[in-house]
């Protein structure tokens, strides 16, 4: 879900992480957390680039990819509001080695290294969190390559839907969402047109339906485990 409007105050006071903190943990983040604007197509952060902030998504979109060097494009995840990353990075205090870049105007709440790094000393209930985003953050890249090496493309674009619904990482998901056919063809590895066709198909077996302004998930249990047969 989008939250064109929401101040930066109240996104982070929505994260699940900002309710475990105590007044002075809250007020310092409150005090040293930024925002900046991002348009569509634009760099949220570089490959290459020190990571010195963990990355909230207040609204909008963002995806994370690479590049090979003959400049093929490789989208990881998508990243949607409500939604924070990058810890690992900054655990392992190493440059970044990926980009992250706005698929739509997107607005993304920044938190200093120095701050992060003061709540991980501070507060045993922010690093318990942290410890079930990294394994979150783990299962979903297992769960990637399976995809990517195992199953058809109308397996992996139900899988890719079923991944958003995962209310560790991805909290502001509702049953609607908001991606559009060529958001889903770079997730899940394929054109617009072949994004297309596995909705079609997903929409016939009942597991969604297409609406104005994005995907209405009917049966998630369902896009979950389902596998493209013959008929399909």
């Amino acid at each position: 879900m989008t939250y064109p409007d929401i101040s930066l105050k109240d996104a982070v006071r929505a994260a699940h992480w900002a309710q475990l903190l105590d007044p002075v943990q809250l007020a310092r983040v409150e005090a040293d957390v930024f925002e900046t604007f991002v348009p569509k197509g634009g760099f949220v952060c570089r490959k290459g680039e020190p990571v010195d902030n963990w990355i909230g998504v207040i609204s909008g979109m963002v995806k994370m990819n690479n590049f090979s060097a003959s400049g093929k494009a490789m989208t990881f995840i998508g990243v949607p509001p409500g939604s924070w990353f990058g810890e690992g990075s900054l655990l392992k205090n190493e440059i970044r080695k990926y980009d992250t870049m706005a698929l739509r105007d997107t607005r993304v709440a920044r938190l200093p290294g120095a701050t992060f790094h003061w709540l991980l000393e501070t507060s045993l209930p922010f690093t318990r969190f942290l410890l079930m985003q990294l394994n979150e953050r783990l299962g979903q890249f297992i769960g990637m390559v399976e995809n990517e090496r195992l199953l058809d493309l109308n397996t992996r674009v139900a899988r890719c839907l079923a991944s958003m619904f995962n209310s560790h990482l991805y909290p502001g998901v509702e049953t609607l969402v908001q991606l559009s056919q060529e958001e889903i063809g770079l997730l899940s590895g394929s054109s617009r047109q072949r994004a297309n066709q596995a909705l079609q198909v997903l929409e016939k077996k009942g597991l969604l339906r297409l609406d104005y302004g994005g995907i209405r998930v009917l049966d998630l249990e369902g896009l979950r485990r389902y596998e493209a047969d013959d008929a399909d």
